[in-house]
C-alpha cells in the first residue's frame, strides 16, 4: 500500500479575510460595542488627524477604532471580507490587533462565524 505524503497545514491568508476586523457574533449579542482599543503606547494615538476620524471614547473615557455598518467592522479596513482586504492604518495598529495571529483560535473562530472557513494553500504546495 503506498503511503500519502504528509499534509502540510493550512495557510491562513489575512489579505482575503478580514473577519478579525469586525466586531465577534459573540460582543454584537452582548451589545459590546468597543472593540479594538487604542493604549497610550499605541502610535496611532499621537497621529491626530487620523485618531479623529478612526476612532471614538467611550463612557469609561477609553479610546477604541470605531465600528461601522451592519458587520460592525473596523472603519480602517478596505475592501470585502472574504475576498480581498487591506487595513488603511496597518503600519499604526493598535496593540490590540497586533494580538491577533493567522491561524490562532481566535482567526478560526471569527472566519466561521464571517463564513470564511476556507485557507489557501500553501505557495510551495502550488508549484
Amino acid at each position: 500500500m503506498r503511503k500519502s505524503p504528509p499534509s502540510s497545514p493550512p495557510t491562513y491568508d489575512c489579505m482575503t479575510c478580514g473577519a478579525c476586523c469586525c466586531n465577534s457574533r459573540e460582543n454584537i449579542a452582548e451589545g459590546y460595542r468597543d472593540y479594538v482599543q487604542v493604549t497610550r503606547r499605541d502610535s496611532l494615538l499621537r497621529d491626530k488627524s487620523q485618531i479623529k476620524s478612526l476612532a471614538v471614547v467611550n463612557r469609561a473615557g477609553e479610546i477604541h477604532l470605531r465600528l461601522v455598518g451592519e458587520e460592525q467592522r473596523c472603519v480602517a479596513l478596505s475592501g470585502t471580507l472574504g475576498a480581498s482586504v487591506s487595513c488603511d492604518i496597518y503600519a499604526l495598529r493598535p496593540t490590540g490587533c497586533r494580538k491577533v495571529e493567522a491561524g490562532d483560535s481566535y482567526c478560526r473562530q471569527v472566519r466561521r462565524e464571517r463564513g470564511i472557513d476556507r485557507t489557501r494553500p500553501v505557495k510551495s504546495q502550488l508549484e
